[in-house]
């Protein structure tokens, strides 16, 4: 998929959560957590087949097993829980909290957005690309800041985090 497709079918999904009292940051952080637990879900499967930070209970295929209600409470119980892990985890899930209203809008992103794609196969400049495509949609849409967008500070600062640059 290229990154063109990506940005509007994210964008798309948007919307639906927007018009359900989401906001537009809110929507970028639940895709954030979704997108984190999907791609370690990928990465410990082959060719990566890497260990998974995620515990067992709370990996991706957990989520997909689960519908309406059961989904919500153990989407909103994953979120707690990754926050008390050690490491990387609280980094990203500190504080998380499930954003979304409807739990069958919850399934839909889960099943037909997030499921539906191959995340790591995925070059990190069509991801990328995506990022600032919504960005850019999102400064267009709500007229703000003469066509500026940022990305959020914690944001950034849990990407430091994780990729603990050095020099050289």
């Amino acid at each position: 998929m290229n990154s063109v497709t990506l940005v509007q079918k994210l964008w798309n999904y948007c919307n639906v959560l927007r018009d359900d009292g989401m906001s537009y940051g809110d929507y970028v952080e639940q895709l954030t957590y979704l997108l984190f637990l999907k791609m370690a879900d990928e990465r410990s499967r082959p060719p990566y087949s890497q260990p998974s930070p995620i515990p067992a209970a709370y990996a991706w295929p957990a989520l997909l097993a689960k519908d309406g209600d059961a989904l919500f409470d153990h989407y909103r119980h994953t979120l707690e829980e990754l926050g008390k892990q050690p490491g990387t985890l609280a980094l990203i899930f500190g504080k998380a909290q499930n954003k979304f209203q409807d739990p069958a809008k919850l399934r839909r992103v889960i099943v037909d957005l997030i499921d539906a794609e191959d995340w790591s196969a995925m070059g990190a400049d069509v991801k990328g690309d995506a990022y600032e495509g919504l960005l850019e949609k999102n400064a267009q849409d709500t007229k703000s800041g003469a066509g500026q967008y940022f990305t959020p500070r914690a944001l950034i600062q849990a990407m430091v985090d994780c990729i603990a640059p050095r020099p050289g």
